[in-house]
């Protein structure tokens, strides 16, 4: 079972995690989620174990019981001006902003992060899959992420946004290869290079 807390003590925890940082089109997001003392939910898990609909029905249960929650988004605009690892950083800020109760300690999934003013923060690798926090905001930045990216195939049908969410899957570099980008591709981007940055 995940745990509740990093700590044994009573601090405020959030759990913050992004979506999207390997994918050739569409925003990256990032949510950050504050639980209630004692929440328990056996089916939460990291968001990727998850099926579809499981993530969506989780997504009713988190945003209704956390104590705080936010989802942002950084465009792949921005992604392409300061590279995918400070937008995920900003996302992950632009989503701690907007929390309605404010953290005493940041649980950031992955081993680096850009220090958020007067918070203090730990990096826990796969943390997703360990502190229920984090796992919750991974839900919410992927299932977020994933219905915009669900509303933009209506637009952009030749390259499955539908099935791959923006992801360099086979089908949807030959798209590019012969469609073109659009205003949602990320036009500096290149997965070789972005594995560099720790790519998750």
């Amino acid at each position: 079972m995940l745990q509740l807390s990093f700590s044994n003590t009573t601090i405020i925890e959030a759990g913050a995690d992004e979506a999207g940082r390997g994918c050739l089109a569409g925003p990256v997001y990032a949510a950050a989620v504050i639980l209630p003392a004692g929440f328990r939910c056996n089916e939460l898990n990291d968001s990727k174990k998850l099926t579809e609909k499981q993530r969506n029905n989780l997504r009713s249960i988190i945003e209704k019981e956390a104590l705080a929650w936010h989802v942002a988004s950084v465009s792949a605009g921005e992604i392409d001006k300061i590279n995918i690892l400070n937008a995920s950083f900003l996302a992950m800020h632009l989503a701690i902003n907007e929390l309605k109760t404010i953290p005493e300690l940041l649980l950031i999934d992955g081993n680096r992060f850009k220090t958020y003013p007067g918070i203090p923060h730990k990096c826990i690798i796969k943390g997703d899959g360990i502190y229920m926090s984090i796992a919750a905001a991974s839900i919410l930045a992927k299932t977020h992420r994933d219905e915009l990216m669900q509303q933009l195939h209506q637009q952009y049908p030749e390259y499955g946004w539908n099935r791959n969410k923006g992801y360099p899957t086979a089908m949807h570099r030959n798209a590019i290869l012969k469609y073109g980008q659009t205003e949602w591709h990320r036009k500096t981007f290149r997965v070789s290079e972005q594995l560099r940055l720790d790519l998750k």
